[in-house]
C-alpha cells in the first residue's frame, strides 16, 4: 500500500506530519491492506490565515485493485480532527463496500 500526504500552501507538510498520518493510516486500514493499492490524503486550510470555524479540510482517496476509487472529505477546526473524521468515514465506506461484495 502506497501512501501520499499532500498539503496546501497554508499547512506545513513537514516530515513529522507525514510520518504520523502515514502510520495512522497503516494502523487503521491494516485489515484492508491486501485490497488497497494507494491512499492519497489532501489537507487544506480553506480560509488561509484567517480564523474560521471548520475551515480545515481533509480529503482521503483510497484506490483499490480493480475497483473505482473511494473519496471522503471532512471539515473541522483542526487538521487532526478533520483527518480522524475523514478516516472514520473512509473505514465505514470500505466496510460497507466489501460487505456488499461478499453478499453478491
Amino acid at each position: 500500500m502506497q501512501i501520499q500526504i499532500n498539503t496546501d500552501k497554508n499547512i506545513d507538510g513537514n516530515s513529522r506530519l507525514v510520518n504520523f498520518y502515514t502510520s495512522e493510516l497503516e494502523k487503521e486500514l491494516a485489515r484492508f491492506d491486501d485490497k488497497i493499492t494507494r491512499i492519497e490524503v489532501h489537507f487544506g486550510d480553506e480560509n488561509s490565515e484567517k480564523f474560521g470555524k471548520n475551515d480545515k479540510r481533509c480529503l482521503i482517496e483510497v484506490r483499490m485493485a480493480k475497483k473505482d476509487p473511494l473519496a471522503v472529505t471532512d471539515h473541522a477546526d483542526t487538521i487532526e480532527k478533520a483527518f480522524h473524521g475523514a478516516l472514520k468515514k473512509v473505514k465505514k465506506v470500505m466496510q460497507s463496500t466489501f460487505e456488499k461484495i461478499r453478499e453478491a
